[in-house]
This record gives structure tokens, C-alpha cells and sequence, in this order.
């Protein structure tokens, strides 16, 4: 019960942060190019408050019943913006879009600098325990330290959860960010066809159970290129 406590607090800290991050990005990159509306609504924040009052559903309700009935957490969040903005100004539009996924890699790669250094300093190992996003273990003479086994999961989960949000992300099917790169990177071709998705809820319906099922082969052959990588940190020490 304790293990399973502890797990729960890592994984819902590492995904409220990380989705946040990732609505934060895409609320100043629209501030940046003239659409303050999540400015002026208090979505352009680091604190997760106002993003878990907008998206409840996805902020808190899934997250938890994806782990306590799958043992990882999915969810989801918005951030405010201009649709008139949008349309005057389709790249930058795109380039917001574009912010969300950048975020987390940005998070995946820290993950990813922090745990090469500590695992080539022997403070952690790889080692895949069969739960879901744990890839780490404290090394020796660190086994049984409540902060390391907290810091070698938090690790593990900020890497993976990150690298399935930016991967998910940019997948071109409505409602996901990839979908609004591409109207506003191509408005005149390929945006209309995702327009005429956005606009179908059957074709919304089925773009994006495609993007569900495709998201893992995509993002599992960058996970474990990472972890390719990590593994040679353990011969640096």
C-alpha cells in the first residue's frame, strides 16, 4: 500500500508539472505573437490551478483512473486562445502549437542529462522493475533511501511521460497540437483537409483512435534509443 502511495504522489506530480509546463508553453508563445486571451484568463502560469479548474476531467478524474485501473497516468488540458487570432496569423498559430510538444522534450531531455549523470556516477542504474515507467534504480549504497527510490522514479516517469506527450502531440489529427501545425503551416492544402476532420465528429472520432493507436509505435522507438543511451553512461564511472 505504501509502495503503491508512493508511486501515485510521483506520477501525479510528474504529470500535473508536465502538462502545465506544456500549456504554459503554448499560452506565452500565443502571448509572444499578439493573443493575450490566456494571459487576461490566468492560464499563463506554472501554477496547475487554474489549468485543473478549466480541465477537471482531464487534470484530474482520468489521470486517476488511468492509474489505479492501468498503473500510469493519461490526461489532458487547454489553454485558451483567440480562434479570430488564429486565423489572422496561421503561422503563428502553428508556432504555438508547436510550443506544447517542444515543452516536453524539453522536460524529457533534463530527464534524460540528469539521469545520464547519475547514472555514470553510480548513483543510479538502469533496471526495469515491470511496473509501468520505471526504468531506474538507486545504485549501490544507495538501496533503501526513500529520496533516491523517489528521485529514480520521478526520473523514469519525467522521461517517459514526456516523450509520450510530445510524440502523441504532434501527431496531425484533431484535436492534438500537430493537427493545428499543419492548418496553420499549409491553410490552403493540407489545413483544409484537417479542417474538414475537425469540423466531422465521426472523422474527429476516428483521426484520433488512430492517433492513440499509432502514438506507441512512435514514441517507443525514441524511448528506447534513450535508454540505448543510458545505458552507456554505466561504463563512464
Amino acid at each position: 500500500m505504501a509502495d503503491t502511495l508512493a508511486r501515485f504522489v510521483i506520477w501525479y506530480g510528474v504529470f500535473i508539472f508536465s502538462v502545465t509546463f506544456h500549456e504554459f508553453a503554448h499560452s506565452l508563445v500565443a502571448y509572444w505573437g499578439g493573443d493575450s486571451t490566456a494571459y487576461e484568463g490566468g492560464s499563463m502560469t506554472l501554477d496547475p490551478s487554474p489549468h485543473m479548474k478549466r480541465e477537471p476531467w482531464g487534470m484530474v478524474v482520468w489521470p486517476l483512473l488511468s492509474f489505479f485501473f492501468a498503473g500510469y497516468m493519461i490526461g489532458w488540458a487547454s489553454a485558451p486562445v483567440d480562434p479570430r487570432w488564429m486565423s489572422r496569423h496561421p503561422k503563428r498559430g502553428a508556432l504555438m502549437a508547436f510550443a506544447g510538444p517542444v515543452a516536453n522534450f524539453i522536460l524529457a531531455g533534463i530527464a534524460f542529462g540528469l539521469s545520464f549523470l547519475l547514472i555514470s556516477k553510480g548513483v543510479l542504474v538502469l533496471e526495469f522493475a515491470g511496473q509501468p515507467g520505471q526504468f531506474f534504480a538507486p545504485g549501490s549504497g544507495y538501496e533503501g533511501s526513500g529520496a533516491f527510490n523517489a528521485l529514480s522514479m520521478g526520473l523514469s516517469v519525467m522521461l517517459m511521460l514526456n516523450i509520450i506527450l510530445g510524440v502523441f502531440n504532434l501527431i496531425p489529427a484533431p484535436p492534438l497540437d500537430g493537427a493545428t501545425v499543419i492548418e496553420g503551416l499549409f491553410p490552403r492544402s493540407l489545413g483544409q483537409f484537417i479542417y474538414r476532420i475537425r469540423t466531422s465528429p465521426l472523422l474527429g472520432l476516428l483521426a484520433f483512435i488512430f492517433a492513440y493507436q499509432a502514438s506507441s509505435y512512435l514514441f517507443m522507438p525514441l524511448l528506447n534509443l534513450a535508454l540505448i543511451q543510458l545505458s552507456q553512461a554505466q561504463f563512464l564511472g
